[in-house]
């Protein structure tokens, strides 16, 4: 499973933060990571220097042999937002996969 990190022109994408967001998407999505084969988060700032609930991330996946799906999630942090979109990400998948079993 590859990880791509990306970051809006409010947000400094540097390495700490590309290694952050990483380990989070790989621990939450660990149970079913054998079955995508990509995953990108987007990290933005909705509100800029303004504050508040603004950093929203979007993390979406690549299954193998399906169609992507992304959800995101707002928080006023970027590790809260990462972890966040990523649970749902993986419940939302876990849903998925246990259609496609059950037919």
């Amino acid at each position: 499973m590859h990880i791509q990190i990306n970051t809006d022109h409010n947000i400094q994408g540097d390495d700490r933060l590309a290694e952050v967001c990483e380990q989070l998407v790989a621990s939450t999505l660990a149970p079913i990571a054998s079955r995508l084969t990509r995953v990108e988060v987007h990290v933005k700032d909705m509100r800029g220097p303004k504050g508040g609930e603004d950093i929203r991330a979007t993390v979406e996946a690549r299954p193998e042999g399906m169609r992507p799906y992304a959800v995101h999630h707002d928080a006023t942090d970027i590790q809260h937002a990462v972890k966040a979109a990523s649970k749902k990400l993986r419940q939302r998948l876990e849903g998925e996969f246990g259609k496609l079993s059950a037919h």
